[in-house]
């Protein structure tokens, strides 16, 4: 393992190492941890592709959902300097998705997956259709929506960052990339952060290992799930047949997919979640005001069912996200952070920031395993993590 630690988050790279030291384990990750600005955890280790080429300060890695908190933090950014508005309908800014009764669809709608718009196999015959962006764009303004707009919230796995992306793309006249570089990595000094990667950033991505057997279970089982009508709505999110044998090529990089395809270092992740979280630790002004950053990690969602205008048990993952404004609830072995925030993705990855703790944690790997909701191994590293802070600061308070 390379890089550097703080003594008083040891538990943090014992427990990365445990979890790279399992005979199931592959490939290479990398773990960074803020606490109070403090760069306390930041550490690499194994390989980054299948011939055994050493991870590396700054390898980067694809992180699937992961994606969606920086395109959230690119709007809040937004909406801060008065660009866009939380509750304006989405046509204001992009005039043809008031087409199929979406007139009344507001940014809020989207940023919270309450705007009925989570099918992806009925728009694309395969993974190749995703890589076009006006054809995607296309076909979902004129898509109508699958349930009255803000009775429920369903995960929009992939729907969300064309829908997202495209309000971007129309206030600011930039790709979301450009965006993101702009709004998120140039002001916190960041260089592993991108969507659509670039070509000349490309030799830093890890390539993913993905045992095609268990590829093949993992598809079989969301078939499996299309027979039942609770669960069809998470494989029409999710399932697009095709969609990791192209996300282990280059192909997967020549085209943005805000939801899913963002490359990103831990430390990188980890430093704008930090900012987010606690900014008085940093000098120089905020990222995003205390007042945006106060509404736009408020939780969203709540109860089991319709509550006013907002919802609780998601009908795509079947649990409560405890929606903010495009950030998810913050959860780690040790239990759910009340004030937590910040997005997972699929194959292990995931990103957060607590106010509460004054913690930030991050971890990039290459190794997909498991399923979307079944991969605990950023939980365990944000347990870790979490029990080092309380360690430090009650030993702190009694010294």
């Amino acid at each position: 393992m390379y890089g550097h630690v703080h003594p008083d988050f040891g538990l943090v790279t014992e427990k990365l190492q445990q979890l790279m030291s399992k005979r199931s384990a592959i490939g290479g990750a990398a773990v960074a941890v803020y606490h109070r600005g403090e760069l306390v955890v930041d550490v690499w280790t194994g390989q980054r592709d299948a011939i055994g080429t050493p991870w590396e300060s700054d390898t980067m890695a694809m992180s699937f959902s992961t994606t969606k908190g920086v395109v959230a933090t690119v709007v809040h950014r937004l909406v801060d300097r008065g660009e866009l508005s939380y509750d304006e309908p989405v046509a204001t800014y992009w005039p043809e998705f008031a087409a199929a009764g979406k007139d009344d669809i507001t940014l809020r709608h989207l940023l919270t997956h309450q705007a009925g718009l989570h099918q992806v196999r009925t728009l694309v015959e395969s993974t190749e259709g995703l890589l076009d962006w006006d054809d995607m764009i296309a076909v979902l303004a004129a898509q109508p929506p699958t349930w009255e707009v803000g009775t429920k919230s369903g995960y929009h796995a992939l729907t969300y960052g064309w829908l997202v992306g495209e309000v971007i793309r129309r206030v600011t006249g930039l790709t979301v990339n450009e965006a993101v570089q702009r709004e998120v990595a140039e002001p916190l000094g960041l260089d592993g952060m991108f969507i659509g990667t670039p070509i000349e950033q490309r030799s830093r991505i890890a390539d993913l290992l993905i045992d095609p057997k268990a590829s093949a279970r993992m598809l079989g089982m969301f078939r499996r799930m299309e027979r039942f009508d609770r669960y069809r709505p998470l494989y029409e999110a999710l399932v697009v047949d095709d969609f990791l044998d192209v996300a282990t090529t280059d192909r997967i990089h020549d085209a943005e997919i805000p939801a899913a395809n963002g490359v990103f270092t831990a430390r990188s992740l980890a430093r704008m979640y930090a900012a987010l979280a606690t900014p008085d630790a940093f000098d120089g002004p905020p990222l995003i005001s205390a007042e945006t950053m106060a509404e736009a990690t408020r939780i969203q969602t709540t109860g089991d069912g319709f509550t006013g205008d907002a919802v609780g048990r998601d009908v795509v993952v079947q649990f409560n996200m405890r929606w903010r404004l495009g950030y998810h609830l913050a959860a780690t072995s040790t239990g759910v952070l009340p004030n937590g925030f910040g997005h997972f993705g699929f194959g292990g990855s995931g990103a957060w920031g607590d106010p509460d703790s004054g913690l930030a944690v991050a971890m990039v790997l290459n190794q997909v395993a498991g399923t979307p909701f079944g991969d605990t191994r950023f939980l365990r590293i944000g347990g870790a993590a979490v029990r080092s802070a309380r360690r430090r600061e009650d030993s702190s308070a009694n010294a």
